[in-house]
């Protein structure tokens, strides 16, 4: 069975002005990188003061743990769906090719905002609770098993990265890279 066994959970209740705030975060951290996400990049952009940020948010870390909820999000969002539309009985090299597709796709969209969430330490007591299993969960469904799971979604990130680092060989065959990884995963998938 591929359906979700933890339910998505409700994103957290904003006021009107931190939804903002974190947009413009957003806006700011896809189009010129982690370095325009201060404070004063955010407040500049928005037309106001840095200390009138502090009003909607305690600090950086704050925005932060929203927008790896918003990477969470969408990146769970798009993995349940590739598994959903395989259907109920949907299994191995099928599903796996499915999730590492909508992997590559989702996190391509929003390369800066992917590395925000998957790289360094995650503050997981600010996480609205149970949605990074949510987010990882169909690594699981797809492979049967928790570790499988682990090792499939470790070698996703990692070619995600080296990717987005430009750090494959010119000439390089990506798409047959995926492919070799979805086949070695698929193969013994449940």
């Amino acid at each position: 069975m591929l359906a979700p066994i933890t339910p998505e959970p409700a994103p957290p209740a904003r006021s009107a002005r931190m939804a903002e705030i974190v947009d413009v975060g957003l806006t700011l951290l896809e189009s010129e990188g982690p370095d325009a996400l201060t404070m004063r990049r955010i407040a500049d952009a928005m037309g106001i003061r840095a200390a009138s940020l502090y009003k909607h948010l305690p600090n950086k870390g704050a925005l932060e743990t929203a927008l790896v909820e918003i990477a969470l999000r969408e990146v769970g969002a798009a993995l349940h769906g590739a598994l959903a539309a395989l259907g109920p009985d949907a299994a191995g090299w099928a599903a796996v090719t499915a999730l590492l597709g909508a992997y590559r796709t989702a996190t391509a969209a929003h390369p800066n905002l992917y590395r925000l969430a998957t790289s360094g330490p995650i503050d997981r007591a600010a996480l609205t609770p149970t949605l990074e299993d949510w987010a990882g969960e169909p690594f699981l469904l797809a492979t049967g098993d928790p570790y499988r799971g682990q090792a499939l979604w470790s070698a996703a990130h990692g070619l995600v990265i080296l990717a987005l680092d430009g750090r494959f060989p010119a000439g390089t065959d990506l798409d047959r890279t995926w492919r070799a990884l979805a086949e070695s995963f698929g193969a013994t998938a449940r």
